[in-house]
C-alpha cells in the first residue's frame, strides 16, 4: 500500500504513527478486552483516555491552570452560536473582524443573537489581507472580540495577535491549532475544530479561561452552556470517544517531535519551499499578501486557467492528492498541516517545476 500526499483543508492527514497506533490498539486497548470504540466514557479504562489527552494537550500549549479545556462535538460551526450565547453577559454587543469565509459565517450566526461591530472589514480587497493593528475600530464596552487568525478557504493569515486591551479575545484556531507556540494567556477562548491538526473529524476543542464561564443566556441550550461542560469534565453527554482518543494520541505524537518549538520549524520549512516556489516564476501566482501567507493552507494559481484540469490530473496520478482550490477562490490549494511531510511538499514542489517545463 502506498499512501498518497493528501493535500485536503479537513478532513486532512494523520501522522502516520499516529494511525499505525491505533491500527494495533483498535481491537483491544491496553489489556481492556475491548476496543476503545467499546468503552464506557464512564469507565476507568476510557476515563484514564481521556484524562491523559487533556494533560497532554495543557503540557503541549502551555495552557494555565485557570482555563479550562473542553472536548465538545458539534464542530467549530457549533461555537459560532455557542459563543455569543455564553459570553455576552449583560452586554450587548460583540466585535468580529470580517476577514473571510469562515469569519463570516461566525458574525451572521452571531448577529441571531447579539448586536454585531464589524472590527475590521477586508471583503473588499477579496479577502487576500489582514487588518492592522490600527485599522481595528474596537468598542471597549464589545462582550468580547472575535477574530479567525487563519482563514482556511483564502490562505489569509494574521501575522500578529491583537491586542484588545480589557475585552476577551476569542480566536477560530481550526486550521492553526498546535502548529506553533503560541501564548494562551492572551485570549479568553480558542476554540478549533478537530480535523486538520487535531484527530478525526467529530471533535472540537475548547480552551476557555474560568472567569468567562457562567454568564450564559437563559435561552442557551444546555447542550450548548459551557460551564455545564465544565463542570461534568466533557462528559454530561456522551462523548466523541473514539476522535478523543486519537486526538490524544496526536498530542503525544508532537511530544514526541519536540513539541509545537520543533512543529514550528518544520511547519516554516514547508511554507516557504511551497512559496518560493510560485514565487520564482510568473506561472504560479499567489493571491494573498505576503504578510498574511498562510502557513498551513496555501492557495496558488497558474496563470493560465484553462492548464488547471492538466495539473491536477498530473498531480493526481503522482500521489498528490486534493489539490483543488476553494470553489470561491479557484486555482490550488495545498493545507501543509502538521501531519503532512516534508517529503510532501518536495514532491509537489517537483511535480510544478515539472508541468512548468511541459505543461499540459
Amino acid at each position: 500500500m502506498a499512501r498518497k500526499f493528501n493535500f485536503s483543508a479537513g478532513p486532512a492527514m494523520l501522522p502516520t504513527a499516529v494511525i499505525e497506533r491505533a491500527q494495533q490498539e483498535l481491537l483491544e486497548w491496553n489489556g481492556s478486552g475491548m476496543s476503545v470504540m467499546e468503552m464506557s466514557h464512564r469507565g476507568k479504562e476510557y476515563m484514564s483516555i481521556a484524562a491523559k489527552a487533556e494533560k497532554d494537550l495543557r503540557e503541549v500549549m502551555s495552557i494555565p491552570d485557570n482555563y479550562k479545556v473542553l472536548f465538545l462535538q458539534g464542530g467549530a460551526s457549533s461555537q459560532f452560536a455557542m459563543i455569543p450565547l455564553n459570553l455576552m453577559g449583560d452586554k450587548t454587543s460583540a466585535d468580529y473582524m470580517n476577514t473571510g469565509m469562515w469569519s463570516k459565517k461566525a458574525i451572521a450566526e452571531a448577529k441571531r443573537y447579539c448586536n454585531v461591530n464589524i472590527a475590521a472589514d477586508t471583503s473588499e480587497g477579496g479577502f487576500t489581507s489582514v487588518p492592522t493593528q490600527a485599522e481595528l475600530k474596537l468598542d471597549p464596552d464589545a462582550a468580547y472580540v472575535h477574530y479567525t487568525p487563519n482563514e482556511t478557504i483564502g490562505g489569509v493569515e494574521f501575522d500578529y495577535i491583537p491586542e484588545t486591551g480589557d475585552v476577551p479575545l476569542v480566536a477560530d484556531m481550526s486550521s492553526t491549532i498546535l502548529s506553533r507556540p503560541l501564548d494562551v494567556s492572551r485570549f479568553g477562548m480558542i476554540y478549533a475544530g478537530a480535523q486538520k491538526n487535531i484527530g478525526p473529524a467529530g471533535l472540537t476543542i475548547v480552551i476557555i479561561r474560568d472567569d468567562l464561564l457562567g454568564k450564559a443566556s437563559s435561552i442557551t441550550p444546555t447542550m450548548f452552556n459551557y460551564a455545564i461542560h465544565a463542570e461534568n469534565d466533557s462528559m454530561y453527554n456522551t462523548p466523541a470517544t473514539y476522535s478523543w482518543y486519537v486526538a490524544g494520541l496526536v498530542f503525544e505524537w508532537i511530544r514526541e517531535q519536540g513539541g509545537l518549538t520543533a512543529m514550528a520549524t518544520v511547519n516554516r520549512r514547508k511554507a516557504d519551499k511551497l512559496y518560493a516556489a510560485i514565487d520564482a516564476t510568473d506561472f504560479y501566482g499567489s493571491p494573498v499578501a505576503i504578510n498574511a501567507r498562510s502557513w498551513m493552507n496555501v492557495p496558488f494559481t497558474l496563470a493560465d486557467a484553462e492548464l488547471d484540469a492538466a495539473f491536477l490530473a498530473g498531480a493526481t496520478e503522482r500521489g498528490l492528492v486534493t489539490l483543488k482550490g476553494h470553489r470561491s477562490v479557484g486555482g490550488m490549494r495545498a493545507s501543509i498541516y502538521n501531519a503532512m511531510p516534508e517529503a510532501g511538499v518536495d514532491a509537489l514542489v517537483t511535480w510544478m517545476q515539472e508541468f512548468e517545463s511541459n505543461p499540459g
